[in-house]
């Protein structure tokens, strides 16, 4: 009996099906690696435009609503702040990452009536302010212990 030998084409689908399957989304987190912030754009659907600080490089993502997404990262390519303004909210959990959860946490209704309040947190080396309104959402989350000489939070709101 003779064993059947897939042909090249198979091989090739079947080896390109495997590394599809094992390949994890990636997004640039807070605290994460600048590499994917293409991943991020094309996730996003967005336009991207690149800008240089003195010791950063911050990368401005524009959805077709208008709504932008800004990344700020390191010259090593450590993202250490994200910001955010738009008519919708962004995918916190994709721009946050593992500190997503302190802020579900922490945003989340008490007891007491929850009243609609501007958001800040401090927690794990992480500082966020979140706030807005229905049409018109804000937010800044960084890592000061990560951020680069040079780097002001004044940054953050231009």
């Amino acid at each position: 009996m003779t064993a059947l030998k897939p042909s090249s084409r198979t091989q090739r689908l079947l080896i390109g099906a495997a590394l599809w399957l094992l390949a994890a989304p990636a997004h640039a987190v807070l605290g994460g690696s600048s590499a994917s912030i293409v991943a991020d754009r094309l996730h996003m659907a967005a336009n991207e435009r690149a800008s240089q600080g003195p010791t950063f490089t911050i990368h401005a993502l524009t959805l077709a609503n208008g709504a932008v997404t800004r990344e700020f990262a390191r010259r090593d390519g450590v993202v250490f702040a994200v910001t955010w303004s738009g008519p919708s909210r962004p995918d916190l959990r994709q721009l946050l990452g593992g500190y997503f959860e302190a802020v579900q946490t922490a945003s989340a209704p008490t007891g007491v009536r929850h009243l609609r309040r501007p958001l800040a947190i401090s927690h794990g080396g992480m500082l966020l302010h979140a706030g807005g309104h229905a049409g018109h959402f804000r937010g800044a989350a960084y890592l000061p212990a990560l951020a680069p000489a040079g780097f002001s939070v004044a940054d953050l709101q231009s």
